[in-house]
């Protein structure tokens, strides 16, 4: 054992946990390092391992005057996106994973896994990185250690996580659970071998053991599959740890909206949470910024992503986001849809698979309405329009990214980091469906609300596979995310409300609608904010609505449509609920249930039967 630790060149470790020094050698002995670096998380740290990074040709430093501190990587063409095929959730039973999850026996994971991890990370550097999701010390944050041999995986995390000296205090004073993270990105180097700019594995493994609440991560060095405080703690086994323990991990944006002025100074302030499936507008949601006959009003942003949710010693709902920063997609971001995440990014940021400027800056599609004459593309060729024309090839990959520290959004909350949360009034969920969902309506109960979260969907469109039109399920906008049976989650959404004191109203939004020419119906970004007040008014009482069989909805009237053209009769067709398309929506609710049959609540059958008669 010592002869193995002793050939890796090894600092002190400033940790006196010794679990955490024993499984730091055990895997040590596994992957086998050239050297262990204990990361303490300091700017010297940051800026040394950048440099490191732009001499390996991984990242390339940015135009100073233009965008100050930020970089732009490049990643393999075959390591570009969350790999959902390669996701395993491996619980003691393949009950508990249920059905929308890849299950595999955790004895035969943990053998495929220690043979692909074995001597995985020679010729490179050990990276002991600790963090903690939400503010350090904080009575709702957690605990994560993850070793990897990236250090783009490093300084990632360091703007999305709180990292270093600071969580090894909190893991030495052995009052939480540490969650162990392992992460490789599978290249091993023969000593003399040259790397590559972007090491990675074809061979894809991103694996969860519920029980034991471990990560594992093999041959990806992208996004969520590498930055394992993301997807993989804060959802996926998070989810796990929320059950047992009574409060909620979600994919939710939350915001605050504040009221103008009232005559004696004071403001009133509303916090709302939202789930929608990706490319549905949600980090533009959370940076919202309220349109024309809004004057005074304003949107907090506390997350773009991810809300950890728990009822207080009061049995009010509160919320933390338990990130640091927003891994934000990049195309269709402009001054013109989110001018805040563009503030947000434009300093001390990451950027992952865009464009480069001939003057050193970054360009993705949508950034601009005209493109630039000619640009470095993101697998590093020659881009210019015509090229693009000829070839159809983008300047940025469609799941570009920006890695951008929360604390510059020019919207963040005051609160944000208030470990105790912000309070929670109401859930919205949406998805993009041309047809047959209203603009906004509000759910009879917290049964009926959960029955709307559960049947949520999107409507497939070119850039996902699959038949055009068909609605892909997605409850919650937690699909690939939740880390146990689908059915489950469902009936701990229901148990949650028993403890409140405050139930939080459930509404459900559709941006998407379209009308007769195939229109977008709704203007949709900053004109959002209308349906935002009307749920605000609902949630304290003061607005009215009318009746319908699938929830209560605004009248023209209930909207303030100060600074906006819009014509009762458009408002009308996309508030239109139309029974026969409700019925045939009602009939792609069962496909869902049979596939969790054994474990779906009853609750959702009855809702189900409610909602049925109604129509």
């Amino acid at each position: 054992m010592k002869t193995v630790i002793a050939e890796i060149a090894v600092a002190a470790p400033p940790t006196t946990n010794k679990h955490l020094i024993r499984w730091v050698e055990k895997m040590a002995e596994l992957t086998q390092p050239d050297r262990i670096h204990w990361v303490d998380g300091s700017q010297a740290e940051y800026d040394f391992l950048c440099d490191q990074l732009v001499k390996a040709g991984t990242f390339t430093k940015l135009n100073e005057k233009l965008w100050p501190g930020c970089f732009l990587a490049r990643s393999s063409p075959n390591d570009v996106a969350r790999v959902e095929d390669r996701t395993f959730i491996c619980s003691l039973s393949k009950d508990t994973a249920g059905p929308t999850n890849n299950w595999e026996d955790p004895y035969v994971m943990r053998k495929k896994l220690k043979q692909l991890f074995r001597g995985s990370m020679r010729g490179r550097t050990m990276y002991v990185l600790p963090y903690s999701m939400g503010p350090i010390g904080g009575p709702m944050s957690q605990i994560g250690v993850q070793l990897t041999d990236s250090a783009y995986a490093v300084v990632n995390m360091r703007i999305m996580a709180r990292i270093g000296s600071a969580v090894f205090a909190e893991i030495d004073k052995d009052e939480k659970r540490v969650v162990p993270c392992m992460h490789t990105v599978g290249a091993p180097l023969a000593p003399g071998e040259q790397d590559v700019s972007w090491p990675c594995n074809d061979e894809k493994y991103i694996v969860h053991f519920p029980e034991t609440r471990e990560i594992w991560s093999y041959g990806s060095g992208y996004g969520g599959n590498a930055l394992l405080g993301k997807k993989c703690f804060a959802l996926r086994i998070a989810s796990n740890i929320a059950r047992d323990e009574g409060w909620m991990a979600e994919h939710m944006l939350i915001v605050g909206v504040e009221s103008p002025k009232r005559p004696d100074g004071t403001t009133e302030k509303t916090y709302v949470a939202a789930a929608f499936p990706s490319a549905c507008g949600k980090t533009n949601f959370a940076m919202m910024i309220p349109p024309a006959g809004f004057e005074g009003w304003k949107v907090w942003t506390v997350g773009d992503d991810i809300a950890w949710i728990k009822p207080d010693e009061t049995g009010q709902l509160r919320a933390i986001n338990p990130e640091a920063g927003f891994f934000g997609v990049a195309p269709g971001t402009s001054a013109k849809t989110n001018p805040n995440a563009m503030a947000t990014l434009a300093k001390n940021t990451i950027f992952t698979n865009v464009a480069l400027t001939p003057e050193g800056g970054v360009w993705w599609e949508g950034m601009t309405d005209a493109p630039p004459a000619e640009l470095i593309d993101w697998r590093g060729n020659k881009w210019t329009p015509a090229i693009a024309k000829e070839t159809g090839g983008t300047a940025a990959h469609p799941n570009g990214r920006f890695t951008a520290p929360a604390r510059q959004c020019p919207t963040i909350d005051p609160d944000w980091e208030n470990p105790n949360g912000v309070p929670i009034s109401a859930f919205i969920f949406g998805g993009r469906r041309p047809t047959t969902m209203p603009l906004v309506y509000q759910a009879f109960n917290w049964s009926a609300g959960v029955y709307i979260g559960a049947t949520m969907g999107s409507e497939t469109t070119a850039a996902t596979t699959g038949a055009v039109g068909k609605v892909r399920r997605d409850p919650m906008a937690m699909l690939p995310f939740c880390g146990y049976h689908m059915g489950d989650y469902f009936r701990h959404w229901l148990k949650m409300q028993r403890n409140l004191s405050a139930t939080p109203r459930v509404f459900h939004v559709n941006w998407f609608r379209k009308g007769a020419d195939g229109k977008f119906l709704w203007p949709g970004y900053g004109e959002n904010m209308r349906v935002l007040k009307w749920i605000v008014d609902r949630v304290r009482g003061r607005a009215l609505g009318k009746e319908t069989p699938i929830g209560w909805t605004p009248h023209f009237e209930d909207i303030n449509w100060k600074g906006l053209d819009f014509s009762r009769e458009t408002f009308d067709v996309l508030q239109t609920v139309d029974r026969e398309q409700w019925k045939q929506e009602v009939m792609g609710h069962e496909e869902l249930f049979l596939l969790l049959h054994d474990h779906l609540p009853p609750e959702m059958i009855y809702e189900r039967e409610l909602l049925i008669c109604r129509l």
